[in-house]
């Protein structure tokens, strides 16, 4: 029998889960993956020269579908899984009457908020029946205020980031934690792939993966309820947003995410 535990972590081909990958797998917990690209499987190869045991399952999990497999794949091998990342992600960007289209406005709803939702019911209760295991949503400093230009991403973001505290309150005294990350901006491929690279935003300073990564990993395990991920101007906004009305949010946010911002 293995002794090592168990970590499901999704969107792990790059970025902040590939990083909390292998963040897992240098604290000795076995891994299943998964991304919809083929990266995943280098990224399996990085994390298994750690000493742990990795299954890479390339799926999209905007398909029901494809998330029905992942998820029975995930459990088919009889262990139980200890922590399950729900960090698969997308954005866009763009005045959303103008600029964007339905189906990629659809496809952020798709994988940030009902992927999330349908994993957590595929692969929680077997944790609650176990009394034991972590969860950890990857949300954002992005739920802390509307977003304009990034209004259907900040609305996904703010769904999670109370869908994560709803469902911890539930969970509680039940052996399973339920932890928030709210990254700010990170060095990923969000931003280009988000359309955001001439945001002032997009251009501005971010911080490493690796070091969000190792923040939200040690919140996770100390049960904590969410973690501000990053550099100090992530945890001044999370104040602001609790303080500060709607309205003048929405205003200082659109001074950075306004296309063409980055060269104001």
């Amino acid at each position: 029998m293995n002794p090592r535990q168990l970590a499901v972590v999704t969107g792990a081909s790059s970025g902040i889960g590939y990083e909390l990958a292998r963040e897992f797998a240098e604290r000795g917990y076995d891994l299943v993956i998964t991304a919809e690209n083929a990266a995943i499987t280098e990224a399996a190869q990085h994390c298994e020269r750690l000493g742990v045991e990795v299954t890479a399952i390339r799926a999209d999990l905007r398909d029901p579908t494809e998330l029905e497999r992942f998820a029975a794949q995930a459990q088919g091998g009889g262990r139980p899984v200890d922590v399950l990342a729900i960090n698969a992600g997308v954005g866009v960007s763009g005045d959303f009457v103008t600029d964007t289209v339905l189906a990629d406005d659809l496809a952020v709803v798709d994988l940030n908020v009902r992927s999330a939702v349908h994993l957590a019911k595929s692969l929680v209760p077997a944790m609650v029946t176990r009394g034991r295991g972590r969860v950890l949503f990857t949300s954002s400093i992005a739920a802390t205020s509307p977003g304009p230009f990034q209004t259907v991403y900040h609305a996904s973001k703010a769904f999670l980031q109370s869908f994560a505290q709803g469902l911890r309150e539930e969970l509680r005294d039940r052996g399973v934690s339920v932890t928030a990350l709210m990254p700010g901006p990170t060095e990923t491929r969000f931003f280009k792939r988000a359309g955001m690279t001439d945001t002032k935003i997009g251009a501005g300073p971010k911080d490493p993966a690796a070091e969000v990564a190792r923040q939200a990993v040690d919140a996770l395990l100390a049960g904590k309820d969410h973690v501000v991920a990053g550099s100090i101007r992530n945890k001044v906004q999370a104040v602001a947003g609790r303080v500060l009305p709607d309205r003048l949010l929405t205003a200082v946010h659109r001074k950075a995410s306004e296309p063409g911002t980055a060269k104001r």
